[in-house]
């Protein structure tokens, strides 16, 4: 039987009644399966910038699925892979929707799996494993387990918003990859409902092929992540941050291959380029003009900024030019920075970001000029006296290579806003900006010529800056941040031209971003992403890294 459908408010179709909806609930339960309109509505995105787009001009993105259902155990979840592979429904399993790739966006008609509901949990302080369910929020399940000393030392910048089914999914990074490994370093069993609804636990300790590290980074292709053993530690009784300065990208690459060639695991690594630094600050509260540079980013970024007010003005930026005050544009991505006001954010996104080649060019200019150099932070912890020990190793280290020690703050003032990052996005994209982040990995020998072509290829259509985080001997990830003009957001209401074609301009030039790129990843011998998964975004580029 054909179900029926009428017309949806964006034009697209709702589903009424698909013909497996009725026994769907049948086996799960009323309460279990919804396909009320503002649950459709909740569940056909997930954070991709893309998607962001869309819904910044007013439009809605992605597509409606026909339903959504919450499991809550294993064998709610076989129940409906099994009617789906009878009905041919097609299949999205739904963590928290924090993605970036586009890889949790439903197919039309399709029935949406959320499986946060699955959340059991039990610890095993003999082995120090925990086996939990993949539905628990990353955030939770520390939270749970700090509560007995212990932690899996994963700290996504998304842990607020993402669920360990959507770090195995993806081969997800925490911020201290560099001590205790990605995700799949700290994983040894599955269990999986597959595309038959067979329930299989698959053990990556047994000899043979490890069938666990095939199942993490499908993203849903082989079947259902449901439940996980993750290895544990002790909450680290100690823990040591402290920033260094280097004068550019290079040195500070080079310390941090030194460091680790040395054997020195520090949990934190994280090297900012000069825009970055500029952005980032070193935490201190008021600037003195008459420190030294390197002890006084926020003395720098006045002075940079003071002459870029002068500068910019030349550009045309509308019907009236304006000097532009770029400091209240950086703010948008700046952790500390208190939000500007709504009127005077659009307006700056919308003038600066017109002119996006002459204003980096402008930008690198004035940086190498002023000597802002570049911050790295550095943590270690565990037990005291090895954290302490370590420490100062790579503070003699760091002294012979020629970096300068700006002491805790720098750190602290890291830690206290790591997470800041996940929930700026939105604003950014409401004041008129498109923005994203595109994380790239390669081996240190590699790794200049990384970040020089990304940047190459992407500085004429966007402001871009970088930072090097997950450090491990052999190579780092390089994780971009690029920013440019969006032109459909308020297009209707500042233009009067059809916000459609606006946005398929923006989605245009976001497309062409992302491609010029990874095609510049690929040149460099790079790989094309790190830890946020492929999704639609990196899906056509694959072939292009793995062949056929």
């Amino acid at each position: 039987m054909q179900s029926s459908s009428r017309p949806s408010h964006d034009g697209g179709s709702v589903v009424d009644s698909p013909p497996w909806l009725a026994e769907l609930v049948r086996r799960l339960g009323g309460s279990q399966v919804s396909t009320q309109p503002e649950d459709l509505q909740a569940y056909r995105r997930d954070m991709w910038a893309r998607g962001l787009l869309q819904v910044a001009a007013g439009q809605p993105a992605g597509v409606l699925p026909a339903a959504v259902c919450w499991p809550r155990r294993i064998e709610d979840v076989q129940q409906v892979v099994t009617l789906a592979a009878q009905q041919k429904v097609k299949l999205t399993p739904f963590g928290a929707g924090s993605g970036v790739t586009g890889g949790a966006m439903p197919d039309a008609g399709g029935l949406v799996v959320d499986c946060k509901k699955l959340r059991s949990l039990t610890v095993d302080r003999d082995r120090m494993t925990v086996t939990c369910g993949a539905g628990w929020n990353g955030w939770h399940l520390e939270e749970a387990l700090n509560r007995q000393g212990l932690s899996i030392g994963h700290f996504p910048s998304s842990i607020m918003c993402s669920t360990v089914g959507g770090w195995l999914a993806t081969r997800g990074a925490g911020q201290m990859s560099t001590k205790y490994g990605k995700i799949e370093d700290m994983v040894s069993s599955l269990t999986v409902v597959t595309g038959t609804g067979e329930r299989l636990t698959v053990d990556g300790t047994h000899k043979g092929p490890d069938w666990v590290q095939l199942f993490v980074g499908s993203e849903g292709r082989l079947g259902f992540l449901c439940e996980a053993t993750l290895s544990l530690v002790a909450v680290p009784q100690k823990r040591l941050l402290r920033g260094y300065w280097f004068p550019d990208v290079q040195s500070g690459c080079g310390a941090i291959a030194q460091i680790l060639g040395r054997g020195l695991r520090p949990a934190v690594v994280r090297l900012y380029d000069e825009l970055d630094t500029l952005l980032a600050g070193t935490g201190k509260s008021g600037p003195s003009l008459n420190q030294p540079l390197f002890t006084n980013l926020s003395g720098t970024a006045g002075r940079i900024l003071g002459q870029l007010s002068g500068l910019v003005g030349k550009f045309e930026l509308g019907r009236s030019p304006r000097p532009l005050e770029l400091g209240d544009l950086l703010a948008l991505l700046r952790p500390d920075a208190e939000r500007a006001k709504h009127r005077l954010e659009r307006w700056l996104v919308q003038a600066a970001l017109q002119k996006t080649e002459p204003m980096g060019q402008l930008l690198d200019s004035l940086l190498s000029r002023l000597h802002v150099g570049c911050l790295l932070i550095i943590g270690c912890e565990g037990e005291p006296t090895t954290t302490a020990t370590e420490e100062q190793l790579i503070r003699d280290e760091i002294a012979r290579l020629g970096g300068r020690d700006l002491g805790p703050e720098p750190g602290e003032h890291w830690l206290r806003h790591r997470y800041d990052v996940s929930f700026k996005w939105p604003k950014a994209f409401a004041a008129g900006a498109m923005a994203d982040t595109m994380e790239f990995a390669a081996t240190w020998d590699r790794l200049p010529a990384l970040y020089q072509k990304v940047r190459a290829a992407t500085l004429p259509h966007a402001l871009i800056m970088a930072h090097f985080s997950h450090a491990y001997p052999d190579g780092c990830s390089i994780y971009f941040t690029f920013m440019t003009r969006a032109l459909s957001a308020g297009a209707d209401a500042q233009s009067g031209e059809p916000v459609t074609a606006q946005l398929r301009d923006d989605q245009r030039r976001y497309d062409e971003i992302w491609q010029g790129a990874i095609e510049a990843a690929l040149a460099a011998g790079a790989t094309i992403g790190h830890h946020h998964g492929v999704g639609r975004l990196r899906a056509p580029f694959l072939v292009d890294e793995q062949g056929e």
